[in-house]
């Protein structure tokens, strides 16, 4: 339970600032973001699930990670739209707020062990190819899988409490569309550098942490493919790894600028773009970096919507 000695029960967000005009042009844009997210990702789950050409643990991992793109966005995305098309500030009760940031910062945090996961995963089959059905077998993938999700959850248990158990006695106006640790810190009356401190080590230790073997495993990887002595040979080995690759520098790049710094209290604009990029922009990618030059997974695309087609005509 809360402990929070304020008389604060419920927060304002601020949203975006801007005529009614300009929130009506970011409602549509955002809409249609969200929306794409929303299907290019249930197709890419949908399509691992029923091709059984798809049951490998590159796609198995995909899968799960199309499932977090889609949670990611939905903590905050809807929330955010609604509050577009609302006039003044959006009103969001203490627990509301509570349960928001968590559920950001557990998802958030399984897809960065996710991420290395399947780093990891690209290097034994680049560079192991002999060993890599034995080592990344479905039990392996399975409990890889399990501990991401369930050290997520675990891990941010204290970050969210420690936030939510200072005391919000400055004000109860969020500059920003969703419940950020930053803003919310902002607004405590408490000495909070230490939370503050604490809290961006627990950050680092987590970005830096999944970024390590992913960093190993393309050191690698580039090593091995450099290695191979044909040029379609080297083109076909990279291309086992560019989509994830694309999806690591644009993922950890927006975490980075997002949670890597030392005062959490940063300005409220580059808060909203980086957020902007965690929450709406790398999941709307998401189906595109991963699907749009895998020729494997347009063919399993296919036959999925020839079977579709065959059982609505039957």
């Amino acid at each position: 339970m809360l402990k929070n000695y304020s008389s604060v029960t419920e927060f304002y967000l601020l949203g975006f600032p801007g005529s009614k005009e300009r929130h009506s042009v970011l409602f549509a844009t955002f809409f249609f973001f969200y929306s794409v997210t929303l299907i290019g990702n249930m197709v890419i789950i949908l399509t691992v699930c029923v091709d059984k050409r798809l049951q490998s643990p590159m796609y198995f991992f995909l899968g799960h990670l199309s499932i977090l793109e889609i949670l990611i966005t939905s903590v905050a995305v809807p929330l955010m739209l609604w509050g577009l098309l609302l006039p003044g500030m959006q009103a969001v009760s203490l627990s509301a707020c509570c349960v928001q940031l968590y559920l950001y910062l557990s998802l958030g945090t399984s897809e960065l062990l996710l991420i290395g996961a399947m780093a990891v995963d690209r290097y034994m089959a680049v560079c192991n190819p002999l060993r890599y059905t034995s080592i990344m077998n479905s039990h392996t993938c399975l409990w890889v899988v399990i501990v991401s999700w369930v050290f997520g959850f675990l891990f941010q248990i204290w970050p969210a409490y420690a936030t939510f158990h200072l005391t919000f006695c400055k004000s109860n106006v969020l500059d920003h569309f969703y419940c950020d640790r930053g803003q919310l810190l902002k607004l405590s009356c408490d000495n909070s550098l230490f939370t503050e401190f604490i809290l961006f080590l627990m950050a680092v230790f987590i970005i830096v942490g999944s970024m390590i073997p992913t960093i190993v495993s393309y050191t690698y990887i580039v090593s091995t493919i450099l290695k191979i002595p044909t040029a379609s040979g080297r083109r076909k080995a990279f291309s086992t790894c560019a989509s994830h690759f694309t999806f690591v520098v644009i993922g950890y790049g927006s975490c980075l600028f997002l949670f890597v710094k030392p005062k959490q209290t940063q300005a409220a604009e580059y808060n909203r773009v980086a957020s902007l990029m965690v929450l709406v922009v790398n999941p709307f990618l998401n189906p595109f970096i991963f699907t749009l030059r895998n020729d494997k997974f347009i063919e399993a695309f296919r036959n999925v919507m020839k079977r579709c087609y065959q059982l609505l005509k039957n």
